[in-house]
């Protein structure tokens, strides 16, 4: 049903809210009770003076009525409905209209469901693959291990020498030192990453942090002010002050805005493809336009650099998923790849990316070529008609539901899809 014509439901609904009955309104609005009748059922439009009559009498915003839930609202209560096999998705708008308090709770508890489902992939993320946490663990269960083979020797019951009585009871007394020790420093971690996204434990990390607070643009640089900084933060203001020379941001984004093809942009500004995709992802966000992704790893694989994009999640620890276009763009070299993905999950989204591989330094004929690819990730949403279907994708083995991947390298701790 449109939502335009359920109108009649909200006014009949607010009427019963407010206890009036149905011929004391339609003669406080000057019509007659069958009239009012055919209006609450949807059998006529309703505009103009009626409206405005109507919504005075009921004591709401004439919006309320003709309206009704905001237009984000039923988005997420479709998006939720859409997830659920059976939900009856002709009937939303219906339900949002005639309980917007209910349909509230619901779109509310859907956002917290997918918040819970992203921090659970994060700290399962962080549980495997965190070399701290890891290191951590180890050492606790080492250390308690010792304590209860030393506690045994002492328990069963022989006679022990005293001198080796005391051996004993002083690495009894040093090991219980080091797991309170080793608990301490463990606890403190895991308390610190109730963030799971802002916990800082590597020079990458700490360069997110810093990126994620200034929204990925650096106005101070593009101004050409020296910014101070050290480390990971350092090499990347270098390197953004070296590709916002290249591509000055007021004659890039007039550019940008003529057309988003990056090879077309590289031949434009006489620069390298992988400049212009970095250049891409440092851009502000324009308002009511969606962000734009940004990934870079090594000939390894391993991620040197990740800009996050909704619906497009990228692994904090561990390996990434190898079928990204980011590590079909090491088997050929300087090779543009131009590929739309669909993600894992309920939602599956689609996104359209840029990659391409190319040596980030020059070390002549004998030396070792270290290669670098990027892959810029563009939502569906600003990138446009993309037609049917996508290359699926995941974020990482371990938390893709995918159970006909042919590249899957462990089993998945979620429920699979066929």
């Amino acid at each position: 049903m449109p939502r335009l014509a359920l109108t009649g439901n909200r006014i009949r609904a607010k009427r019963m809210e407010i206890g009036q009955k149905q011929a004391e309104l339609a003669k406080k609005v000057g019509i007659s009770p069958a009239y009012l009748n055919l209006i609450e059922h949807n059998k006529r439009r309703i505009g103009g003076k009626l409206l405005l009559d109507l919504a005075r009498e009921l004591r709401v915003e004439p919006s309320a009525l003709s309206e009704g839930a905001e237009a984000a609202l039923v988005a997420t209560l479709r998006d939720a409905a859409s997830q659920i096999e059976g939900a009856e998705l002709a009937q939303v708008d219906d339900f949002a209209g005639r309980f917007p308090g209910w349909a509230g709770v619901m779109a509310t508890q859907h956002a917290r469901i997918n918040r819970l489902e992203h921090t659970v992939a994060t700290l399962t993320d962080r549980l495997a693959h965190d070399p701290f946490l890891s290191t951590s663990l180890h050492e606790v269960l080492s250390t308690a291990a010792a304590i209860r083979s030393t506690a045994s020797i002492l328990a069963e019951g022989d006679a022990v020498e005293p001198e080796w009585q005391a051996r004993f009871q002083r690495n009894l007394l040093e090991d219980a030192k080091r797991l309170a020790e080793g608990a301490g420093v463990l606890v403190s971690y895991l308390d610190g990453a109730g963030d799971v996204e802002g916990t800082l434990s590597s020079p990458q990390e700490e360069l997110e942090s810093y990126l994620q607070a200034r929204g990925y643009h650096l106005p101070e640089v593009e101004a050409g002010q020296e910014v101070t900084a050290d480390g990971a933060v350092a090499e990347y203001l270098a390197r953004y002050r070296a590709d916002a020379v290249a591509l000055p941001l007021a004659p890039f984004q007039v550019a940008v805005g003529e057309g988003l093809d990056p090879v077309h942009l590289a031949a434009k500004f006489g620069v390298d493809l992988a400049t212009v995709l970095r250049r891409l992802a440092s851009l502000p966000d324009a308002d009511g336009q969606a962000g734009v992704g940004l990934v870079t790893c090594d000939a390894s694989g391993a991620l040197l650099f990740r800009k996050p994009v909704e619906g497009f999640p990228m692994p904090q620890f561990g390996a990434a998923c190898p079928l990204w276009p980011l590590y079909q763009a090491l088997l050929r070299p300087q090779v543009p790849i131009r590929a739309v993905v669909q993600q894992s999950g309920r939602d599956a989204p689609r996104f359209l990316t840029y990659a391409v591989a190319q040596p980030r330094v020059l070390t002549g004929f004998d030396g070792v070529q270290i290669i670098e690819a990027v892959m810029l990730v563009i939502p569906e949403t600003r990138a446009g008609d993309l037609g049917g279907g996508g290359q699926p994708v995941g974020t990482s083995c371990r938390i893709c539901p995918r159970s006909d991947c042919a590249a899957r390298r462990e089993v998945s701790i979620l429920a699979q899809e066929g």
